[in-house]
């Protein structure tokens, strides 16, 4: 057996996974607590609308969170639109699989944000745009989370 780093450890400890939770796709972020920083992870591809377990598996092993963050989005007056009840159930299912907390925050323009800031900044193509846009919303959900605590 070997000894783990202390600081890999404590670094480890304070990581959070994040998810921008779509019907065909979900975003992923990851960010440290303790350097308030978030960074895009990839975009996992959901299969008939079913989240890809098995990928989100292999991330929380890998990056060992303390807890997870997920965008939830609402109409402008609070009440739920269209997907709020599937990105609820989401969490839901998050929090039973892996037993870590789950944090839901207000993700209402983390969406489109991100595709103005790819398409402003870095001018990306619409092809482009569209692979990666999910995983920078994840970023700006978990920077917001991060930014909050």
């Amino acid at each position: 057996m070997h000894k783990q780093d202390p600081v890999l450890a404590a670094l480890k400890s304070k990581t959070y996974l994040g998810f921008d939770f779509g019907n065909k796709k979900i975003g992923t972020a990851v960010g440290q607590l303790e350097t308030k920083t978030a960074s895009p992870l990839e975009t996992i591809r959901s299969l008939n609308q079913v989240p890809n377990w098995d990928k989100i598996s292999q991330l929380i092993d890998e990056w060992q969170p303390t807890g997870l963050v997920v965008g939830v989005s609402r109409q402008a007056d609070g009440s739920d639109n269209p997907i709020t009840p599937r990105m609820l159930k989401f969490c839901r299912q998050l929090n039973g699989r892996y037993n870590l907390p789950v944090f839901q925050v207000d993700e209402a323009l983390s969406t489109f944000e991100a595709k103005q800031m790819l398409y402003d900044d870095v001018q990306l193509s619409a092809t482009k745009l569209w692979a990666v846009q999910d995983q920078l919303a994840a970023q700006l959900i978990l920077q917001s989370w991060l930014n909050q605590q």
